[in-house]
């Protein structure tokens, strides 16, 4: 049976462009699947602010996110891709939950170069590039043969002034991407870059480099976040003040598609064969 992962590095591998659509649950994994996407990606920001309503700053933890994470993987048959922060604090950390993320069927991850607190009140920075190979080896050495792709993110373009730890260098970005490279990550990220930005870093790079939030040529693919889970809210919000307004919610009930989604069919056919099997009444239509 072909793995999670080994359906991503395929995608990866055939060098078409492919967008691996936001999943912030298990409902939505199997949304963007049913539309036809190759790929799911779940967003720490996604992540911490939907299910926890935390904000990603370095205090959301990988046990919350890969409990999530494995919710929806299991829930799909695309492969999930997941953000990894900076795989905790230390190499003991990077190598434990690149395990526990394997174990929880993740086809991949990236993980970052920030320094925590991150994207918060501090003045933040980027950690060594040898502390940030150390992080990357960790997760080689602990993913063994199941073939978890590991994305390594450089925050260099990620500047201060819009609230991260990068001084929006290219020379620097390239300089980084090399050394990720050659630590042994699979494919590289820079948030935040500009198009042209990530043009010139792409021309230097020897793996794949993928963008965060936008399609770019030349890039391998995209991972797409920030409208399903803000997009959420954003209706749940308005449908909440319609109701405390008016008494009431004027909107279809119906989800279309709903049954298939959560294998409704699969679930009472089951339940109607034990009943049968059993001697037990089975309402009329099954």
């Amino acid at each position: 049976m072909t793995t999670a992962a080994q359906k991503l590095r395929a995608l990866i591998e055939s060098g078409e462009h492919f967008v691996a659509a936001e999943a912030y649950s298990a409902l939505t994994g199997r949304i963007v699947e049913s539309v036809g996407f190759k790929a799911a990606y779940l967003g720490g920001h996604a992540c911490s602010a939907f299910h926890y309503a935390v904000p990603d700053n370095g205090i959301y933890s990988q046990v919350e996110q890969i409990e999530q994470a494995g919710r929806i993987a299991f829930a799909m048959d695309i492969p999930l891709i997941a953000d990894a922060d900076t795989l905790g604090e230390t190499v003991a950390d990077a190598y434990h939950f690149t395990r526990r993320y394997v174990a929880a069927g993740i086809a991949g991850y990236h993980v970052e170069d920030e320094v925590n607190p991150k994207h918060t009140s501090t003045v933040g920075s980027l950690c060594a590039i040898t502390d940030m190979q150390a992080r990357i080896d960790a997760a080689v050495q602990a993913r063994g043969d199941s073939g978890l792709v590991i994305i390594a993110r450089c925050d260099e373009m990620y500047p201060q002034a819009r609230g991260g730890g990068g001084t929006d260098s290219v020379a620097e970005a390239i300089k980084r991407g090399k050394a990720y490279a050659e630590a042994g990550a699979d494919a590289l990220v820079f948030p935040i870059a500009s198009p042209e930005a990530t043009g010139a870093i792409v021309k230097e790079m020897t793996i794949p480099v993928c963008t965060l939030g936008f399609d770019l040529p030349d890039t391998a693919f995209t991972l797409s976040t920030g409208w399903g889970w803000a997009g959420a809210a954003q209706l749940h919000m308005a449908r909440a003040r319609e109701l405390m307004e008016t008494g009431t919610v004027k909107m279809d009930h119906v989800l279309a598609g709903k049954d298939q989604l959560i294998e409704q069919d699969l679930y009472d056919k089951l339940t109607a064969d034990w009943a049968r099997k059993t001697g037990r009444k089975v309402r009329e239509g099954y």
